[in-house]
Parts: structure tokens; sequence; C-alpha cells
């Protein structure tokens, strides 16, 4: 694998390649979520010659005034060793000088009915930085296809609306969720999480599970509506404050959009998702389920 510094010998690493690479773009600090995503991207390459390239950037432009860029593990010594093991041919790892060599001042601002709901909401700015630094990185590694996490789920859609909308020629692939044995999802936040916080932090993803096998159980009652969604909703919110977690949502929406579904497309089987976000303690874990 080559550890690359710079964006001239990324170009040169690219071009010398027989075929377009395959690119997961990460912030490092990696985890088993994200060597998953490596290996789907070895798949996605196969026998063509597309080089696998994974970067690792902590990006500055995605960070609120109070959270933590400055605190951010930055490992990227024992990073390059997991992705070469899961079959990365091209670890691009710049400088923040290197990438923003001078102020950001051109972004990318995604549309406020997507960017600005869910996290967005909570982390306002957030997508226009996600957005600017992912353009970015596809200007410079000219990849043909992409892999994000679905545990990013907003973030996975708003990427892929903005190659729809701006024309890339980018085929974006969306890894399925990695989780521990007790289903608590893979994220490098978890790390943050003392031994208790730990063993409690697993309720996030069985408050999800509890919105699924209701949802499931009035759509097969035929009574799946708006009210019963939101009863839902508050019902998931309310366990989660008595356990001791500052929830800031768990919504149901429809998987295309993000927004709410009708009562009609309710009745109709439009298919669903649950986001939650929440801290416990000083720690913020996102995740989402399918429904």
């Amino acid at each position: 694998m080559k550890l690359i510094h710079t964006i001239a010998d990324l170009r040169a690493a690219t071009a010398a390649a027989p075929a377009a690479p395959v690119f997961v773009p990460t912030m490092g600090n990696l985890h088993e979520g994200h060597l998953a995503l490596i290996r789907r991207a070895r798949e996605l390459a196969g026998d063509s010659g597309s080089p696998v390239v994974a970067s690792v950037f902590v990006n500055r432009l995605q960070f609120g005034p109070n959270e933590d860029f400055d605190t951010y593990p930055r490992t990227l010594e024992r990073d390059a060793e997991l992705l070469k093991g899961a079959g990365c041919d091209i670890l691009f790892a710049p400088s923040e000088a290197e990438l923003y060599p001078e102020p950001q001042g051109y972004k990318v601002v995604p549309p406020a009915e997507l960017a600005d709901i869910l996290e967005g909401a909570f982390r306002p700015g957030f997508f226009t930085g996600v957005c600017t630094v992912v353009h970015k990185l596809f200007n410079l590694v000219q990849p043909r296809a992409a892999v994000f996490g679905k545990k990013d789920y907003q973030q996975l859609m708003v990427i892929r609306n903005m190659v729809r909308q701006m024309g890339l020629p980018i085929e974006i692939v969306g890894g399925e969720t990695l989780r521990a044995e007790d289903g608590l999802a893979l994220s490098s936040r978890n790390g943050y999480l003392s031994a208790d916080e730990r063993a409690e932090a697993v309720q996030l993803s069985a408050a999800l599970r509890t919105v699924q096998a209701a949802v499931a159980e009035a759509r097969g009652a035929g009574r799946l509506d708006g009210t019963a969604v939101m009863a839902l909703e508050d019902a998931a919110m309310a366990s989660l404050r008595t356990r001791g977690w500052a929830p800031d949502y768990v919504l149901v929406r429809r998987q295309r959009d993000l927004l709410p579904a009708t009562d009609a497309e309710l009745v109709a089987g439009e298919p669903l998702v649950c986001l939650t976000a929440a801290k416990l303690g000083k720690t913020r874990l996102i995740d989402n389920l399918e429904l």
C-alpha cells in the first residue's frame, strides 16, 4: 500500500493505474466498520485494475465551534496498518495545509430541505462542510465509485444527491452498518464512552428495534398513520430520557428523501427509516434502522 501525503503524488499514483479508483473517504481513527467499507470497495474493484483509495483527513469545515475537532483522535500509523490489511492500495493522508492551502471560500451548500433537518438542525453547517470536502476529494481522486456507510444515513443521502445534481460520473455505494454483538453500531465516538456508558449505549439500537417492531405490528393491523408514528417517536424519546440519555431526535422518515411520510404512503407501505441521535454523558451517538 502506498501512503501519500500530497495532491501531486496522489494524481501521479492514480494516473498510473489501469482503471479509475474505488474510493472510501474517512476521518481516520478507524474501526471494523470502516474496514468493511474498504472490503466492499475491494469487491467493487474486482479484477478491473481499479485501485482502492482511502483518505484519512479530519475535516475542520464539518465541526461546529463547540465540537471535538481538536481532540478527535489522530491515529494515522494504526489506520495505515488496518487499511493495508483490508486491501487498500493507496492511502491519501493530506495535511490541512495541503488540502486547504488557502481559506476555503468556495463551498458546496446542499439544499436546506435535506441538509437542515435531522443532523443538520442540530449541527448547523455540518453538511456544507461534508459536501465541500467530499466534492474536493472526488475532484482529486477521480473515482468511478465511492463507498459510504449507511450508519451516517443522512450523509449518504446528501452525497448521493450532490453527485446526481452535479452530474459527477461516480457510483455511490452504501455499506451496511456494522454492529457489536450487543447491537451497538460501531463508531469512532464509542471510544469516548466509559465502561458504564458503553453498557448502556446498546439501548440506542434497542430503541430503534422497538420502533421497528411497533411499525411492523401497526402496518399488519392496518393502523399505521401519522398519529401512530408520532406516538412511537415520542415513546422512544421518553424511554431514552428515563435511562439518562439526552435525545435530540427519534424520527421515522421516508427512506427516499428523509421527509415525513403521508398517511396514504404509510398505508401503501412506503419504505421507512427510523433515525436517532442522543447524548449519553458527553458523547453524542447516532444510529438508524430501515423499517
